[in-house]
């Protein structure tokens, strides 16, 4: 093990399913617990040696409590109240040492939030009151790590950097006090990361000493990236690594970080802990997903996804050294801070079992893709004070997933929706949209929409392509309406293979203030559809979406026989050439090198691009795909260039 006693005795793992969440609840998927069995010769580790970079070291134990928690951006009260009451828990659970996500403090992330400075100096002294009231609260003993926005001092400004040297930070609170404070050093530019914009980088590795243990930190993007603090963990003589991060869902990112953290320890040579935090801020999903692997990269515990926890693990680490560690090499860039919590070891005591909490189905995410979507609806409502959500619910697929969604993020009682039958709906249409209501039990009401568009017919003379948009539009003003009357937020019902083609209709269906399945192909719709009823089947219960609102061939219903097909390719086709262009940015001779008809490639290339200025105007949606419309790419409305 490189080393690094960090010993886990043989344990038997036995997979008992019970609720995960309250009774009742429609997304109870069965918390799995663990029965774990050891050795009855095992009781609390002796004190033994090993070597560790060459130097004789003897193995301590430590009590680490990993808090995963949902923040909200620019909360610094109430984010602060987390803090506490996760710290009180820690130290109800023996911990040594409690651990905090990346800006735990603000909320993450804050954006150009972090270019005011009457921000940062918020964020400074609500860090600094923290320390204090975790004292005051008879906590200040135990060790509290978290991430703030800070400043760095005495740095003139420079060309290209953000004015004010902001700095997403960590800092230790102990007694009373911050006691030390570091800031992250890689910082990202890509994706839906903006941070060399907001911020300016640090240059240190903080090492804590806690029960007679070294244990260093770092911020999010330093453990992604070479070199930095992490490849100075070694030379610190660190006998742990924590990094605190604000890692956001996409699908299969799970398995990504775990490999990273893997290699990571492998690496350095020794552990390291992970601690996400949880939630949803605008577009982004946060699915905790805490863990800890040990210096031979081995997994020794792991938090649930999408829900607050409390991950306390026992960990067998060296105890530091007394001698003076060698400096940090001079090309690395990164000085090595420290500060000493208690330098005695922890008295030998019986560790509890690992919290090794399973994957729910490792053949399928489609499950973990629904609740990501129900965290980013329900944040985004409650976060900004809407407590009803409404729905034009057609029908179709789409908005009765958005709906079934809604139903869950927000129950029933807060959902509303309004049936907008035209004399062009069908009557399985309306059946579908009244089964629906009956099987979820949510508020609904009827308008009928032709007097309203006759009226405008007949005002302005619309015909063809035209009056199909009027219909979409009136409907979108009763619903707009209906919002502005009751204060209920308006869930768009598009998906993703509409946005990225434009097939919408502006101030129509894409009107609302939030759009739940915006990131969703249409072709993963159908499947988060038969996902949750089979889900709800499993539980004896009745599929909350209709048979027919799935198998029925989708269409806007906006002129007689119209079909989704008579204006796009079929949706496995199209979703598989979309994923591939937007995806990949790939154009059209690699597209039709990869098998796609080149007609095909161009006409849905065009319908694309054509289409940025209507996603401008798109509401936000949870972001579940590692490239989304919206902040993942960004491209020129007026834009001459065939790909």
């Amino acid at each position: 093990m490189r080393g690094l006693d960090t010993f886990v005795p043989p344990v038997c793992r036995v997979d008992i399913s019970s609720a995960l969440t309250s009774p009742g609840h429609p997304l109870a998927t069965g918390r799995p617990r663990l029965v774990t069995c050891r050795p009855a010769h095992y009781a609390a580790p002796p004190k033994v040696t090993c070597l560790a970079d060459g130097y004789p070291r003897v193995v301590a134990q430590l009590r680490i409590a990993m808090a995963q928690v949902n923040p909200t951006v620019g909360d610094l009260a109430g984010n602060s109240g987390i803090v506490v009451e996760w710290t009180r828990e820690a130290s109800r659970a023996g911990a040594h040492l409690v651990v905090f996500p990346e800006m735990v403090v603000t909320g993450y992330p804050v954006e150009d939030l972090a270019l005011r400075n009457s921000f940062v100096s918020a964020s400074i002294k609500a860090t600094h009151a923290l320390a204090e009231r975790l004292s005051d609260e008879g906590l200040g003993d135990l060790p509290v790590v978290v991430g703030f926005l800070n400043r760095r001092e005495g740095l003139g400004a420079r060309f290209g950097q953000p004015a004010g040297s902001p700095q997403n930070s960590v800092a230790l609170l102990h007694q009373g006090e911050v006691r030390l404070v570091s800031a992250k050093h890689h910082l990202p530019n890509y994706g839906v990361f903006d941070e060399f914009r907001n911020f300016v980088p640090g240059d240190t590795l903080p090492v804590v000493r806690v029960s007679g243990v070294d244990v260093a930190f770092a911020v999010c993007e330093d453990l992604w990236q070479e070199g930095g603090p992490v490849a100075a963990v070694s030379e610190a003589r660190a006998g742990m690594l924590v990094t605190i991060n604000g890692s956001p869902y996409e699908r299969d990112k799970d398995n990504v970080r775990l490999q990273l953290c893997q290699r990571r320890a492998r690496e350095i040579g020794v552990p390291v802990g992970y601690v996400n935090m949880t939630g949803a801020q605008d577009e982004l999903i946060f699915d905790g997903d805490s863990l800890v692997v040990d210096a031979d990269g081995e997994l020794v515990a792991r938090a649930p996804r999408f829900e607050d926890a409390l991950l306390v693990t026992d960990m067998r680490l060296p105890e530091a050294t007394r001698e003076e560690p060698p400096a940090a090499p001079e090309n690395s860039g990164v000085r090595t801070a420290r500060y000493t919590a208690s330098e005695r070891p922890a008295a030998p005591y019986t560790p509890r079992d690992p919290v090794l909490t399973p994957r729910p189905d490792p053949t399928s995410d489609v499950g973990q893709v629904y609740r990501a979507l129900v965290t980013g609806l329900r944040d985004y409502t409650t976060k900004n004070g809407f407590p009803t959500a409404l729905v034009a619910l057609s029908g179709g697929i789409d908005s009765a997933l958005t709906t079934t969604i809604a139903t869950d993020a927000l129950g029933a009682g807060n959902v509303h929706v309004l049936l907008l039958p035209s004399k062009y709906s069908s009557d399985h249409s309306l059946s579908d949209s009244e089964e629906l209501v009956r099987r979820q039990g949510v508020n609904s009401r009827t308008v009928e929409v032709q007097p309203v568009v006759d009226a405008f017919e007949s005002a302005i003379g619309v015909s063809g392509v035209a009056a199909e948009n009027l219909q979409a539009r009136v409907r979108g003003t009763l619903v707009m309406s209906v919002s502005n009357q009751e204060g209920h937020l308006v869930l768009a019902t598009g998906n993703k293979s509409e946005l990225a083609t434009g097939y919408s209709t502006l101030y129509g269906d894409s009107v609302g203030g939030y759009a739940p399945i915006k990131d969703c192909w249409k072709t993963l719709v159908w499947e988060l559809a038969r996902w949750r009823n089979a889900h709800a089947e499993s539980r004896g219960e009745t599929p909350p979406i209709p048979e027919g609102s799935i198998t029925k061939p989708p269409s806007a219903e906006l002129r007689p026989g119209q079909y989704d097909t008579d204006t796009l390719p079929d949706y496995d086709l199209l979703d598989a050439l979309l994923d591939a262009y937007v995806g990949t940015d790939r154009g059209l001779v690699e597209l039709t090198a990869a098998g796609f008809d080149p007609g095909l490639v161009e006409r849905v290339i065009t319908l694309v691009d054509r289409a940025e200025y209507k996603r401008r105007q798109y509401p936000p949606g949870p972001k579940i795909s590692s490239r989304n419309l919206s902040r993942d790419r960004r491209l020129p409305i007026t834009n001459r260039w065939t790909p």
